[in-house]
């Protein structure tokens, strides 16, 4: 299906194929200490991609609208001082 895309691993391209049969060598333990990595990295890249997307979105506003960032302006000594 995607046996045509490559991958730089090791300093050699490894198609998807390629990668499949080399994780099927594998023991069951380690399949799925590959597979928990996997998820978790494509998670994580995700979460990236959706907090890149959501601050674009959002900095018009921070940079036009002065309400947003009123409050970051105040003095933060003098707050932790008033105890």
């Amino acid at each position: 299906m995607h046996s045509n895309i490559s991958y730089p691993l090791k300093n050699k391209d490894m198609k998807t194929s390629e990668i499949i049969k080399e994780i099927e060598r594998l023991p069951i333990r380690k399949r799925m200490y590959v597979i928990e990595k996997t998820i978790h990295a494509i998670g994580k890249q995700e979460d990236k991609n959706l907090m890149t997307k959501a601050a674009n979105a959002l900095s018009v506003d921070y940079n036009s609208d002065k309400e947003l960032t009123a409050f970051t302006t105040l003095d933060y000594d003098a707050f932790y001082e008033a105890r």
